[in-house]
C-alpha cells in the first residue's frame, strides 16, 4: 500500500465543509469526480459498516472507525461490493481513507490521505484533486 495525501484550504467554516462532504446531494456531486453517480448507504457513525457504491452497486465496504464532528471522518476500507454483495474481507488494516479538518483564520484546511494499491496510485492521484476543488467550490458558494 502506498499513501498519499491531498490538502486544500477552503474559505468556509468547517461546518459548512463538513456537511458539503457528508450531506447526500454534496456528496454525489463531489465524488462525481471519481464515478458518475457514486453514493454511500449507511450511517456516518463510528463503528458503523458502511458501502461506497456506484450504480449497479458496486463498491467498497468499510468500518467508520472515528468520527469527530466538523473535524475527523476515518474509513477503515474491508473489501468489495459487486452486486450489492460484500466480498470477503481482502484490505486488511491499511486500506484507510482519511478526511481531517482544521478550523484555520479565514476558512478550512481539509486533508484526505488515503492508503491505495500501487495499481490504483496514478487513479487517486488525478482523481482526488479534482474531487477536492469541487468539495471547495460547494462550499465556497
Amino acid at each position: 500500500m502506498k499513501k498519499i495525501q491531498f490538502t486544500v484550504f477552503i474559505n468556509a467554516s468547517v461546518e459548512k465543509v463538513w456537511n458539503t462532504l457528508w450531506d447526500d446531494d454534496t456528496y454525489r456531486k463531489w465524488t462525481a469526480s471519481f464515478i458518475k453517480g457514486s453514493y454511500y448507504e449507511g450511517e456516518l457513525a463510528e463503528g458503523n459498516e458502511i458501502r461506497f457504491l456506484s450504480p449497479g452497486e458496486h463498491g467498497l465496504f468499510a468500518l467508520v472507525e472515528k468520527v469527530v464532528p466538523f473535524q475527523k471522518m476515518h474509513f477503515l476500507h474491508y473489501g468489495e461490493v459487486i452486486d450489492g454483495i460484500p466480498q470477503e474481507k481482502t484490505f486488511g488494516d491499511e486500506a484507510i481513507e482519511y478526511y481531517d479538518l482544521e478550523e484555520k483564520e479565514n476558512g478550512t484546511e481539509l486533508t484526505v490521505t488515503i492508503n491505495t494499491a500501487e495499481e490504483f496510485l496514478t487513479y487517486f492521484t488525478n482523481s482526488f484533486p479534482r474531487a477536492l476543488n469541487i468539495v471547495k467550490e460547494l462550499a465556497e458558494e
